[in-house]
């Protein structure tokens, strides 16, 4: 064994600097603790502070505390999200352009397209615990599950993780026909739930557990709570569930207008914003009285497990104030993407549903949210989720990318104000690893080579120091399935791709119009040229590669399980021309403008 490697691995911070992993830990005073808590599907105006009815005492008490970024953006789908949080690397040079569940097989031919978090980028996780840290997860991963993929083998020291992309809340059950089972992790090992398991009161039981575990060694910790609130199965306990029936029964054009008047007097969007109404926004008054009930409960069961989320992490924030950690304990709270929506307003009328009612769930209206249930929110209150903005999870446009951000307890930060900043998802791990005084690794980590980070550190915008991490002409890129986006200043170049759009560009203001009403694109040729033709300069560089001929993200869901479960290549073939059939009706009847 040569003495460089024995130090890496007996000497495990002293061989990282020599392998050019350039960690640096602060040396005054005490380091912070961290509490990532990312929320799944939270739409932007879902929560208090940012101008829902929805009671989320404990996230205004921390937006209070703390600063609420109006401008930030994330990725509109959750893997991708989860693994730019991470590791503050691009998605698609981080090894996970969209989750694997709907990526093609000549996709999968390109080494960046697996779906999975690549050995070429370090996580946060890693960093941190590198640098000292104690390092906690609880909550769902999606970022890869094989023995060397795990949060385990991944930086986190203590772990109890989901490896799906979802699963019930109320017991180990899957909620798509996709997976076999609910696949949970305890540190590395496959595990069982509790028979009095419900997702967010047990994530935080977890999470409480691993750091009274840690606190004897003095050690900081970092606690990364993924929560599977409010992806599909929508479900909550009864009593949060009752907090709201009634409250939508005007349906969901009252709501977005209600939150969008609440959200302007909040400040985190500006005045007189537009809202453009969806074609799969359906019309609230010709429903029959019956299924406008079951659509406002459908409503209500989400807005109670939003709720149920934040009681829970009320406890998490008691306990640390009880110990005495809170002041010296950052917060970060976000989403990893606008609202998911499945099912028109018949609920038996979309492939997918059918699919995952499949296992034995039931969506009555008497047990809807209960054990055994199935639920989500429509097209339609999605688009309230999302208000003031267009479209929501899967498509570019702001309702699918903009989403809350609040982060408290920074030294030296602002308190209870709010950032227009335009931020992105690369930016959070740059910023907790400044916050902790850690360097990120320049080329190397653990002997191996990995990408730099290319987020941005957001403490001179929480300080006040800046009002921009960004200049006027510096640009992010993002692309899934098709859909192609490109940030530049105050302005945003979208495509949306076929059957939600026709394939050609538009150019917002997105500062001034976030709603995304009026197109600049004829207005403003020469800017959006440039903006086009940087973002085609994004698609060299970080290896995008062209959908097939006829993809959709649904039928490429449902075409992979068949392949999967079938072995007869005829069979495979005509499931798959069945399967791209229906689910090309359904995204036809809910193509949006």
């Amino acid at each position: 064994m040569t003495l460089r490697r024995w130090l890496s691995r007996a000497l495990p911070l002293a061989g990282a600097l020599l392998l050019g992993a350039a960690v640096a830990v602060a040396s005054e005073g005490p380091r912070p603790n961290i509490v990532f808590i990312l929320a799944d599907d939270v739409g932007f105006t879902d929560i208090e502070p940012y101008g829902s009815e929805i009671r989320t005492p404990t996230l205004s008490a921390l937006a209070e505390e703390g600063l609420r970024f109006s401008n930030y953006h994330t990725a509109a789908n959750c893997a991708p999200s989860r693994a730019m949080l991470l590791t503050g690397v691009n998605n698609h040079l981080a090894g996970v352009p969209n989750i694997p569940e709907m990526l093609s097989p000549r996709q999968r031919e390109a080494e960046n397209y697996q779906g999975v978090l690549s050995k070429r980028v370090v996580t946060l996780a890693s960093l941190l615990e590198n640098a000292g840290y104690h390092t906690y997860l609880a909550g769902k991963w999606h970022l890869g599950s094989e023995p060397d993929q795990l949060p385990s083998a991944r930086g986190f020291e203590r772990t109890f993780a989901l490896m799906d992309s979802g699963a019930d809340n109320w017991e180990q059950r899957p909620y798509l026909a996709i997976y076999d089972d609910a696949n949970w992790f305890a540190d590395g090992e496959r595990t069982t739930l509790p028979e009095d398991f419900y997702s967010s009161e047990f994530l935080i039981d977890k999470t409480l557990e691993f750091i009274e575990g840690g606190l004897e060694d003095g050690k900081p910790f970092f606690a990364y709570v993924p929560f599977q609130a409010v992806h599909m199965p929508v479900q909550a306990p009864r009593a949060f569930t009752e907090r709201y029936l009634g409250t939508y029964d005007e349906g969901w054009d009252a709501l977005r207008a209600a939150r969008r008047v609440r959200a302007e007097g909040k400040g985190v969007v500006p005045p007189g914003v537009s809202l453009v109404r969806m074609e799969s926004t359906a019309d609230w008054d010709s429903l029959e009285p019956e299924r406008q009930r079951y659509e406002a409960k459908r409503m209500a069961v989400d807005a109670g497990m939003l709720e149920a989320m934040d009681f829970h992490l009320g406890r998490l924030v008691a306990y640390l104030k009880d110990r005495g950690l809170y002041e010296n304990t950052i917060f970060v709270f976000t989403s990893d993407n606008g609202p998911e929506v499945r099912g028109a307003v018949d609920p038996q009328g979309f492939a997918i549903t059918q699919f995952a009612l499949g296992p034995g769930y039931e969506n009555s209206y008497e047990h809807l949210g209960e054990g055994g249930s199935y639920n989500s929110i429509s097209p339609s209150f999605a688009s309230a989720a999302a208000s003031p903005f267009a479209y929501y999870k899967f498509h570019v446009g702001e309702g699918g990318m903009r989403v809350p951000l609040i982060i408290t307890n920074v030294p030296g930060q602002n308190r209870g104000d709010i950032s227009d900043a335009f931020s992105w998802a690369t930016d959070i791990a740059p910023t907790l690893l400044a916050a902790a005084g850690v360097t990120p690794p320049q080329g190397r980590f653990a002997g191996r080579p990995v990408l730099p980070m290319s987020g941005k550190n957001l403490l001179p915008v929480l300080r006040g120091e800046a009002s921009a991490a960004y200049g006027p002409e510096e640009s992010i890129g993002y692309e899934l399935t098709g859909h192609g986006v490109l940030f530049q200043g105050d302005y945003k170049a979208r495509r949306h791709a076929p059957p939600v759009g026709d394939g050609s560009w538009a150019l917002y203001n997105i500062a001034k119009d976030p709603g995304e009403a009026k197109d600049l694109s004829a207005e403003e040729p020469e800017r959006l040229a440039r903006m086009v033709a940087a973002y085609e300069a994004f698609e060299a560089s970080h290896g995008v590669q062209p959908i097939p001929l006829g993809y959709s993200q649904v039928g490429q869901l449902l075409s992979n399980f068949l392949a999967s479960q079938l072995r007869e290549p005829f069979m495979v073939f005509l499931m798959t021309a069945l399967v791209l059939l229906v689910a090309g009706g359904w995204l036809r009847r809910g193509r949006s403008p």
